[in-house]
């Protein structure tokens, strides 16, 4: 008996072992990136091209940062990205909720085959519709705007799935004793479930902001106007015919992407919470 048991905890603490071993090659493996490109921003332009490569600078060139912010109007990106990201967010967060709120709650005709085909949808690439959303957006004028960095994305049909899945946690018969009780559906959605659902709601937000704020390809391809470009595409700044400067290309991608850091390492544990409980494993 006693054996039995010593030989279960062996197991058990050897099985704990194996698992934290494969979680710190995980946590090495997505923060190898990170450490190298702040690394990198802190090189001399002849260690950032030495063979083999130069993980610590000897000399930390704190100067690139101040460098790179005077290479490119970082001031006039910044608001163009904030701008594009607050938009889009609380659109993208108000149509979800209404999408939502309708397949899970209300009954009409066509609403399980409507879903069904909305999810089917996002088996397609945002690549495929680049062209087509161009040819829209350029035949109502919007190219060369703020709207052509917005409007493609003021739905998305995770978010309308994710809040779904939440809204039909809460159990009917409290949106049936609302109904009893005289409150609409607009009244029930935002004074009740919208509240019950804050985590999930949440999440979605900091999930659109982060892509929002990072997205590279679309806002180039809509822009010719440096005044209107948001802070990914004028990393572009130090790439030009003569090479690219590694260290201050570097150093303003530090820039970029730390307010999403910030707001990641603030608020993970209501994305945490949020995708549990759409019951989504992963």
């Amino acid at each position: 008996m006693g054996k039995n048991t010593h030989s279960s905890k062996a197991k058990f603490t050897s099985g704990q072992l194996i698992s934290f071993i494969l979680l710190a090659i995980g946590a090495l493996s997505m923060l190898l990136p990170f450490f190298w490109m702040v690394s990198t921003s802190l090189k001399t332009t002849g260690e950032t091209l030495a063979i083999p490569p130069v993980w610590l600078p000897e000399d930390f060139k704190w100067e690139n940062y101040q460098t790179a912010l005077s290479m490119a109007p970082f001031g006039r990106y910044f608001i163009n990205s904030l701008i594009i990201t607050l938009s889009s967010t609380f659109g993208e967060v108000v149509t979800s909720i209404l999408a939502a709120f309708a397949f899970a709650k209300l009954q009409f005709f066509g609403k399980n085959i409507l879903f069904t085909v909305l999810i089917a949808t996002m088996m397609v690439p945002f690549e495929l519709l680049m062209i087509p959303n161009y040819l829209t957006l350029s035949k109502l004028g919007m190219i060369d705007t703020y709207w052509a960095m917005i409007v493609p994305f003021l739905a998305s049909v995770f978010s309308v799935f994710m809040l779904k899945q939440n809204f039909e946690a809460v159990p009917k018969q409290l949106y049936y004793a609302a109904k009893v009780d005289g409150a609409s559906d607009w009244r029930f959605l935002w004074q009740i479930l919208v509240p019950m659902s804050k985590s999930s709601i949440v999440t979605v937000i900091i999930l659109k902001m982060i892509g929002s704020w990072n997205s590279f390809m679309w806002p180039l391809m809509v822009t010719n106007e440096t005044s209107l470009r948001p802070l990914p595409v004028g990393l572009q700044a130090f790439t030009t015919e003569a090479g690219t400067y590694f260290a201050l290309l570097m150093a303003a991608a530090t820039i970029v992407i730390l307010p999403m850091i910030i707001v990641y390492l603030f608020l993970q544990k209501y994305i945490i919470k949020g995708i549990s409980n759409t019951g989504i494993k992963g």
